[in-house]
C-alpha cells in the first residue's frame, strides 16, 4: 500500500527518529555507512552515550513532532558500556509502551533493538525492516488523535466544572 502526500505526488515514506548508542549501535551505523550497505535514507540518528540515557519524554518529543515512528538502538544485555544503562532502557520502553498503545500509537512505531558495533548489517536490515511496516500503517494521524484528546479534555472540564459548581451549592452531582 504506498500512501501519497496531499501537497505532492511523491510517495508517503515514514519519517523515523534513532537514538543510538554512542558504543555500539551508532557504531554499526557508521560500519554500516562505511561498508556502504544500503538502507532507506528517512531515518534520522540521534547519538546518546547510551540507551539508558534517553528520556522518555525524547521519544513522546519525537512522536509530537511528526516521527511516524522511534527507533532506540543498544548494547547487548551484559555488554553496556555504563554497566545497566540498556536495562534502565528496556524498563523504559515496556513503559512506554504501554503509554503509546494508550494514546492510540501502534506498538510497531516504536522499537528498541540491541545492535554491537560489529552489526552495521543488522542495522541495515532492522531500519528496512521498520520503514517497510510503517509504510504499510501509514502516516501517524496524531492531529487526528489530538483533536479527539481535545474533545476528551472539553467533557472532563465540563464534568468538573459541574462537581465544583455542585460542591459550591452544598449539593452533590
Amino acid at each position: 500500500m504506498e500512501h501519497t502526500n496531499p501537497t505532492d505526488a511523491a510517495p508517503w515514506r515514514p519519517r523515523i527518529v534513532a537514538f543510538f548508542c554512542n558504543w555500539c549501535t551508532y557504531t554499526a551505523a557508521d560500519l554500516a555507512g562505511v561498508s556502504r550497505m544500503k538502507y532507506a535514507p528517512n531515518t534520522r540518528i540521534i547519538r546518546v552515550m547510551c540507551s539508558g540515557r534517553v528520556d522518555p519524554q525524547f521519544i513522546l518529543e519525537a512522536f509530537a513532532r511528526g516521527a511516524d515512528g522511534v527507533l532506540v538502538g543498544g548494547c547487548h544485555p551484559g555488554d553496556c558500556h555504563y554497566v545497566e544503562g540498556n536495562y534502565k532502557m528496556l524498563r523504559r520502553y515496556h513503559l512506554l509502551q504501554r503509554i503509546l498503545s494508550d494514546m492510540g500509537i501502534e506498538k510497531e512505531r516504536f522499537r528498541l533493538e540491541w545492535i554491537s558495533a560489529s552489526e552495521g548489517d543488522k542495522v541495515k536490515s532492522v531500519i528496512n525492516d521498520m520503514v517497510e511496516k510503517l509504510t504499510g500503517l501509514g502516516p501517524l494521524a496524531l492531529p487526528d488523535q489530538r483533536a479527539e484528546w481535545d474533545r476528551e479534555m472539553d467533557i472532563l472540564e465540563e464534568k468538573m466544572s459541574v462537581a465544583e459548581t455542585a460542591e459550591k451549592e452544598g449539593t452533590h452531582a
